[in-house]
């Protein structure tokens, strides 16, 4: 099967063998699968990671021990964990010491034209969600994580930094809740894309700083996290979303004085974002900037890297179908 692996520092599209399933796991025919920002972190050498990339899709079940899986439409969980350890057993397996990441830390991705996950991981997508729509899912529930983890009141001042692929999603996630959000951006055009609840601005103006109950942190870069202490009030919230190879310079006094909660939010529960999905809730087709083969690999990964563009998908066409 071709894949596109990353290997001593660069990219390069092979022919590999399709992956053994193991016991408990689906072999995964791979449809579509997205660059997300954390690939092109990995690039610049984030989590050490070498192997298939990718960790964003939608695939057709092909191999199970599970008929209900075989030959249906699915996504995936990309956190494998051991399933012995506390943790894991409390339904927390994504923060298990010893977890492997689709595509990310010690397991081989969505890249490809198959992969394999636990069936434990998997996720029926329902027919009315297009495959374009379901590469969405993971990012999504990263969206939903924050909900999880904060309670958000529509009387909240929030803040969101990044008008990236990520800042996007959850900017349509707490519109489509109802909440006002104030987002913080380099393309004033995005707006359209998220709806008439959202005040946008480019820059941090002096009445800004400091008045804001919840700052979600989504830049991807390093300055990101000192913007977000400007904006935060006394005693509010910063919730991290950026994943960066470069480790940010982080002055805590601020932090400290103003007793300000920081919060790491990572991947979250794929229901809430299949269900807001599946209710076509929101419109995704205005973030797809492009479409490739696996074939054109580099290429696609060139244009991802581009200032501006928002999410580029690979339409997998297999061999073996």
């Amino acid at each position: 099967m071709q894949a596109i692996i990353f290997e001593d520092g660069k990219i390069e599209v092979k022919d590999i063998d399709i992956p053994d399933r193991k016991k408990g796991e689906s072999l995964i025919r791979v449809l579509m699968s997205g660059i997300c920002n954390t690939d092109l972190e990995i690039l610049k050498g984030y989590m050490a990671f070498s192997g298939v990339l990718g960790h964003e899709f939608v695939g057709i079940v092909e191999e199970s021990e599970n008929k209900n899986l075989r030959g249906k439409r699915v996504v995936g969980e990309i956190n494998i964990g051991c399933g012995n350890c506390n943790l894991c057993q409390n339904g927390l397996s994504r923060h298990c010491a010893e977890r492997a990441v689709l595509g990310i830390l010690e397991k081989d991705g969505a890249f490809a034209e198959y992969l394999t996950l636990p069936d434990k991981n998997l996720h029926l997508l329902p027919n009315n969600i297009t495959d374009e729509e379901g590469v969405f899912i993971e990012p999504l529930a990263a969206a939903f994580e924050i909900f999880e983890q904060v309670n958000i009141k529509a009387t909240d001042k929030i803040a969101v930094l990044g008008d990236g692929k990520l800042g996007l999603l959850i900017c349509q996630v707490l519109h489509s809740k109802g909440i006002p959000i104030t987002l913080f951006g380099h393309h004033p055009d995005r707006k359209e894309i998220i709806g008439e609840r959202v005040d946008f601005y480019e820059s941090i103006n002096l009445e800004q700083k400091k008045c804001f109950d919840i700052v979600i942190e989504v830049t991807g870069s390093v300055t990101g996290l000192k913007a977000a202490i400007e904006l935060v009030r006394p005693q509010g919230k910063i919730i991290l979303k950026s994943t960066l190879s470069t480790v940010p310079e982080l002055n805590i006094n601020e932090i400290v004085i103003n007793e300000i909660t920081l919060i790491g939010s990572r991947c979250g529960l794929f229901p809430p974002a299949i269900d807001l999905l599946k209710k076509k809730k929101i419109d995704l087709n205005k973030m797809i900037s492009g479409v490739y083969k696996i074939s054109e690999g580099k290429k696609a990964f060139q244009n991802a890297g581009q200032a501006g563009v928002l999410k580029v998908i690979f339409r997998v066409l297999p061999k073996h179908s």
